[in-house]
């Protein structure tokens, strides 16, 4: 079976002519990969650190905390308290996962039907979010009463949101059926 890398250099020739470009340097790349997710108003640190290694675990990388800018006493947060995990993908790691999103995890969610087109922004960015972190297979044993949900962000070259588009269904990104 090819992984998606290999089928974008297999297709690069016909995306080159969907997008009008005759220079193969021009084509969009898949530049990173953004996995994060907010802790919201966890404070427990045994729960904080098993949400770093989950995440971990889903992204094979050590996610980054992410602290508050400032102090806000309605919410009950102090300057540096984490608020968030990120994890940035490149290179190797960031096509593994993304085959890993396409082939496994998306597939696993339930009544899923396709993405909408408005996930894509007018920069050639694509953002998703996931309810729940167990879809991916490394995590889907464990108890369920701490699930979280992740946002995933592939960020890609392309200069406008149709090039964006023609890029994604050539990775083979499920969008839904009425949006073309």
């Amino acid at each position: 079976m090819l992984t998606t890398r290999e089928k974008l250099e297999k297709n690069s020739p016909e995306l080159a002519k969907a997008l009008n470009l005759s220079n193969k340097m021009a084509l969009p790349k898949l530049e990173k990969i953004m996995v994060s997710t907010g802790v919201g108003k966890v404070k427990d640190k045994k729960r904080l650190e098993l949400i770093a290694n989950r995440l971990g675990q889903i992204t094979g990388q050590k996610a980054a905390s992410r602290g508050a800018k400032k102090s806000i006493a309605s919410f009950k947060s102090r300057e540096g308290d984490v608020v968030g995990y990120v994890v940035t993908l490149r290179g190797k790691r960031m096509w593994g996962f993304f085959d890993k999103l396409l082939n496994i995890a998306i597939p696993r969610i339930r009544d899923f039907r396709g993405f909408d087109e408005k996930i894509v922004d007018e920069r050639g960015g694509l953002t998703l979010g996931l309810r729940e972190h167990t879809i991916f297979p490394e995590t889907a044993d464990e108890e369920l009463k701490d699930v979280f949900g992740l946002a995933i962000t592939l960020v890609s070259t392309a200069t406008s949101r149709e090039q964006a588009l023609v890029f994604f269904r050539t990775l083979g990104f499920p969008f839904k059926k009425g949006n073309k």
